[in-house]
């Protein structure tokens, strides 16, 4: 899964670690033979970057982790290896459909992710299974459904993740809530 905002050093990076810390805590460490969480901004003056220090703390006092984090750019390769690309608006959705059109099923504002997921019945997606291969075919089956729940409707602008770059902590706190309203029911919807 792709995370992607303007910077890659706020509400990305917290949405790849509590995204890859939901999974943890519903299916230990094994998560990371199946999924990949990763991130990366729209914007290039932050790549090589750590994560805002706001963000960080974020992370730390809801039990993530936030060492090793670098900012990148991203690619039409990231977007090409991920079955998943959550954006933080709608304006990283688009730049993300310039990069490649073609993969417009699979970007989404992280959001109307959650908004969706929640309408859906999880029953009909194949088991989560043991191994990596029923993870997998789960995951695509979660993304098609998404997207066929979606439609041919615009994203809301509330679904659109507020910048809390330059802000106080609670800021970053807000958003942070937002960001685990999908993550959590992602993790979950994921691991059966």
């Amino acid at each position: 899964m792709l995370h992607v905002c303007v910077g890659n050093i706020c509400r990305s990076p917290m949405a790849e670690r509590l995204f890859l810390l939901a999974l943890r805590r519903r299916a230990g460490q094994r998560v990371d033979e199946f999924y990949l969480s990763h991130g990366a901004g729209t914007g290039s003056w932050h790549v090589g970057e750590a994560m805002n220090a706001p963000a960080a703390r974020q992370l730390t006092v809801r039990g993530g982790d936030a060492t090793g984090f670098r900012a990148r750019r991203v690619n039409a390769a990231m977007i090409d290896t991920s079955d998943l690309v959550l954006c933080a608006t709608s304006e990283q959705v688009a730049y993300v459909l310039e990069l490649r059109p073609d993969a417009a099923a699979k970007i989404f504002v992280l959001g109307e992710f959650g908004r969706l997921l929640a309408q859906l019945d999880l029953n009909v997606l194949p088991p989560a299974g043991e191994t990596a291969a029923q993870a997998y075919d789960r995951g695509l089956a979660l993304v098609a459904a998404v997207d066929a729940a979606r439609g041919a409707e615009p994203s809301h602008h509330s679904d659109d993740l507020r910048d809390p770059w330059g802000m106080a902590d609670r800021e970053f706190a807000s958003v942070a809530d937002e960001i685990e309203r999908t993550v959590v029911p992602l993790a979950a919807a994921l691991t059966g």
